[in-house]
């Protein structure tokens, strides 16, 4: 059987970025700190998935060239300020950064009204949209085409995780507490090293499960770097879940996320 050359190329970049992921040690946050950042600009855009016109925040390099990319999804509250945020950090340290508006310029203030929206954002469309998304940032004349990868967070690290079994060209997945994919079917479908960040305390989430997952990963070869935080709950990193951000695990998981989209998207 004859192999298409791109897909042996995305093949080869994916082993060689396994192979360099584990052969390095974690980063520390201090680590981190000290990357060096770039300048960047920023953008709302619009982009078309299937008959729907969605919103998006782009965030580039202002330098010219070609970068690779990162999809970015929200957690349940929506688009916020937080989730620009990281997306305009994603950027800076050199990626086109996309945060794709999942509820179309919709967001929540309260557990009720985010429990709402996101009921009305199943996996099928969010999937969907996160395929738009990573379109869309294929017609960019300054991103590598075959170095996109995607994070997310709560919902969003669920979403990120769904669209790693459909979409086998990325080149990197993080997930930050999200639910995660357990038939085996599903998690053969995944293509790109997996990062995940989770807490010891998520009940929703919980170690078990995420155990179950990298457990398995490993066993069909596929490379999974996962953390469990001690005395962390669910929505750890964010500063805004007053009584369960936990500000060292979050630099730490932030540490880990850029070492690995560096190894991955270079």
């Amino acid at each position: 059987m004859k192999v298409a050359p791109h897909a042996f190329a995305l093949t080869l970049a994916l082993s060689l970025c396994s192979i360099s992921l584990a052969a390095q040690s974690a980063p520390t946050a201090a680590q981190a700190a000290k990357i060096v950042t770039v300048s960047t600009k920023s953008q709302d855009v619009t982009f078309p998935s299937g008959k729907d016109t969605l919103a998006g925040y782009l965030v580039q390099p202002e330098k010219p060239g070609t970068y690779s990319a990162v999809i970015v999804v929200h957690e349940w509250w929506g688009m916020n300020d937080w989730v620009k945020e990281q997306t305009q950090k994603l950027a800076s340290l050199g990626y086109v950064a996309l945060a794709v508006d999942l509820y179309n310029g919709k967001s929540a203030t309260d557990p009720a009204e985010a429990h709402e929206l996101s009921r009305g954002v199943g996996q099928d469309r969010a999937v969907r949209d996160l395929q738009a998304g990573y379109d869309y940032l294929g017609t960019l004349k300054n991103v590598n085409k075959d170095r996109i990868a995607i994070i997310g967070w709560c919902m969003g690290g669920g979403f990120a995780a769904d669209f790693a079994v459909k979409q086998p060209r990325l080149a990197g997945v993080v997930i930050n507490y999200g639910a995660l994919p357990s038939d085996p079917n599903d998690l053969q479908q995944i293509g790109a090293p997996v990062l995940g960040n989770f807490g010891a305390d998520d009940k929703g989430i919980t170690p078990a499960d995420v155990n179950q997952f990298q457990d398995y990963l490993k066993k069909i070869g596929h490379y999974v770097d996962v953390k469990i935080y001690p005395g962390a709950g669910h929505a750890f990193e964010n500063p805004k879940n007053t009584n369960g951000y936990r500000p060292e695990a979050a630099a730490d998981a932030w540490a880990r996320t850029v070492a690995f989209l560096h190894r991955c998207l270079g």
